[in-house]
């Protein structure tokens, strides 16, 4: 899946559509619609400090803010 910053707007709205799923009860649904906002890049690095790479990039987070503030070679680092 191909990372893409979004504008405050878009997260709002990929936030709302997301609580819509949960209360639906498509809790897999929703999780992974979430995880499509962008992961701010001080949780990424976070993340990948304290529980890991491997981790990180299996949970299906969009990592374009870290990877716009790290470099897109950040997670080798």
């Amino acid at each position: 899946m191909e990372h893409k910053l979004m504008t405050e707007h878009e997260k709002v709205d990929i936030s709302r559509k997301s609580h819509e799923l949960e209360q639906a009860g498509k809790k897999e649904e929703a999780t992974a619609l979430y995880r499509t906002i962008p992961l701010p890049a001080h949780l990424a690095q976070f993340v990948k400090k304290y529980m890991g790479v491997d981790y990180l990039t299996q949970q299906g987070w969009n990592l374009a803010e870290a990877e716009a503030k790290f470099g897109s070679e950040w997670l080798n680092k």
